[in-house]
């Protein structure tokens, strides 16, 4: 932030605003340097988001192809086996995934195609005097979307679920444990981990900084997901973990140069606190 002036500086403060900055500052003592640190703290979110989205996708694919096998259907995830139900939450929010992908779809249609759904949303005809919102909603509503477009549409928060106490006897024993083979690896301990990297994408999601000891869980949970994930070749690894080692190795630079600059910022804060206070000491006694 050399370049900046300092009523440039006040002006970016503003426009940060004084709350987000104030962590920053009580770190680093300044504006300049608190500005300094909340951008190397968004350069290292976005490399986390980067590894995690990895995660993500992998972990989803893994899931979706091992139910597949285990309920013997392309279609569990819509309309899975008698033997098998969803929990509320997560019909739920399959339903809205749904809605969503329809509102996508829809979106992507010319006039002449979403007229030609009334034929199908309407099989009586458009009733008179029908708003505009209320037709195009029973229009995506007649769009039958693959279960692909579905799962795309599903959060973390859906496949982490899928590995809670909830599902321990339904889905983990019976099938997500082969995501995992690991013979030490426990259901709880793959949830965890998951929580960990969920909770961080979303803070990152919304521009929050990760530092510190929120840091170095999710450094660890992504180690172990990508550790345990799949079945280990003859070096020990899995194809995930050698896949994501330039970008864990460079993630961990990251890590380590905002650690070192925080605790440098906090001995010099802590330096100048304490002359401050001797010097207010001085003044006192003389």
């Amino acid at each position: 932030m050399d370049h900046l002036e300092d009523d440039e500086l006040e002006a970016i403060a503003l426009l940060l605003s004084s709350d987000r900055l104030h962590r920053f500052r009580a770190l680093a003592g300044s504006t300049r340097a608190a500005i300094t640190l909340h951008q190397q703290t968004l350069q290292l979110g976005g490399s986390l988001m980067s590894v995690t989205a990895v995660l993500e996708i992998a972990l989803r694919n893994a899931v979706c192809d091992r139910l597949t096998l285990h309920f013997q259907t392309e279609n569990w995830l819509l309309k899975p086996p008698p033997v098998f139900a969803w929990r509320d939450e997560e019909r739920r929010r399959i339903v809205m995934a749904v809605r969503a992908a329809q509102r996508t779809q829809y979106a992507k249609l010319d006039a002449s195609q979403k007229r030609q759904l009334d034929e199908v949303a309407f099989r009586r005809g458009v009733p008179a005097g029908i708003s505009h919102e209320h037709r195009s909603g029973a229009r995506q509503k007649a769009i039958g979307i693959p279960a692909g477009q579905v799962i795309a549409q599903l959060t973390l928060y859906f496949w982490k679920r899928l590995f809670s106490v909830d599902y321990d006897h339904s889905l983990w024993k019976p099938a997500l444990k082969r995501i995992f083979p690991g013979k030490q690896v426990t259901r709880a301990a793959v949830a965890a981990n998951l929580e960990s990297i969920y909770q961080t994408r979303n803070r990152i999601a919304h521009h929050e900084p990760v530092y510190g000891n929120r840091l170095d869980d999710t450094l660890d949970a992504i180690d172990f997901i990508a550790a345990q994930l799949g079945a280990a070749r003859s070096d020990g690894r899995t194809p995930l973990s050698k896949m994501l080692e330039k970008e864990r190795s460079a993630l961990g630079d990251q890590a380590a140069a905002l650690r070192s600059r925080i605790d440098a910022l906090r001995s010099s804060v802590e330096t100048q606190t304490g002359l401050a206070r001797s010097a207010a000491l001085v003044n006192e006694s003389a």
